[in-house]
């Protein structure tokens, strides 16, 4: 393995992960309320009603990002190794994951950490594990 030190940009990591935990703790400080995507995408698609709105526009304020980002520069060009069918499964299998493990990555991986929720990092490591296993096995053992 080797990195690609043209394209590592530490600056702009930090500057992400700082402004994800700020919008993760303003959400749970003014809302009372996790900013865990799967749930909040699951609350508006479910129709509930209590807290629709917080819900559409932390949804919204997600889709708006890439065109903010836009006024001030390009967006990353994307490579995907798959073609649509592997990744249309896999998102699949992520939203089965999510919805049996009660949570996804920003639930458990971004507020659920940061609280010190022993179920958040039992997740956390489960999810995690799973993602390394299938990338090993799909890499190196079956070459794909």
């Amino acid at each position: 393995m080797s990195i690609d030190w043209t394209a590592f940009t530490p600056w702009s990591a930090l500057a992400g992960g700082v402004l994800i935990g700020l919008s993760a703790g303003l959400f749970a400080v003014l809302n009372g309320r996790i900013a865990g995507i799967s749930g909040l995408l699951g609350g508006v698609l479910a129709g509930s009603r209590e807290g629709r709105l917080e819900r559409l526009l932390f949804l919204l304020g997600l889709l708006a990002a890439p065109a903010l980002w836009m006024l001030w520069g390009r967006l990353p060009e994307l490579h995907y190794q798959s073609g649509w069918p592997t990744l249309l499964v896999a998102g699949f299998l992520v939203g089965i994951g999510s919805r049996y493990g009660a949570g996804c990555t920003s639930g458990h991986g971004v507020c659920g950490l940061a609280r010190l929720s022993p179920r958040s990092l039992v997740a956390t490591l489960c999810f995690m594990g799973s993602g390394f296993a299938t990338v090993f096995v799909l890499r190196h053992l079956l070459g794909v």
